[in-house]
């Protein structure tokens, strides 16, 4: 199953569960996002010819991240762009999610490993807001 995280409008971020499954490939973010989600399934003897991709200029205005749930579970917060939250989702072992815009944040209800690829270079602190979190009372999990 795939889901996606929209608010006002926006596509914040697209969840690929690990039970997903389709024939072919697809690609479940739009053409203009500088980060894309993609999935492939191909029959055993299924070849991708050997390639380079040519240098195309791409310019980046907000990192976007995917995270893949390697174990554990943990759970991902949304919020809007002004920092006020949205709602939260709980990510297991093999979730996908790209995290496109607003805010989020994170609490591991299992000791988790994470596998994070976003764009770089990593500019540390520069790279984002720090601000507090949604209190417990405040979750609300969209299941």
């Amino acid at each position: 199953m795939i889901e996606t995280i929209n608010h006002q409008g926006k596509s914040l971020a697209f969840i690929l569960r690990a039970n997903y499954r389709a024939e072919g490939i697809e690609f479940f973010t739009p053409n203009d996002f500088s980060q894309q989600l993609g999935y492939m399934n191909r029959p055993k003897g299924y070849v991708i010819p050997p390639h380079v991709h040519h240098p195309v200029a791409r310019q980046v205005h907000f990192t976007k991240e995917v995270l893949f749930i390697r174990s554990g579970q943990v759970r991902v917060d949304f919020y809007d762009d002004d920092q006020r939250y949205l709602e939260s989702r709980i990510l297991k072992q093999g979730d996908v999610v790209l995290l496109a815009f607003g805010g989020h944040g994170f609490e591991m209800l299992e000791a988790s490993e994470i596998i994070e690829v976003k764009q770089g270079p990593y500019a540390g602190e520069e790279d984002k807001v720090r601000f507090s979190p949604v209190s417990a009372d405040q979750i609300r999990l969209v299941k």
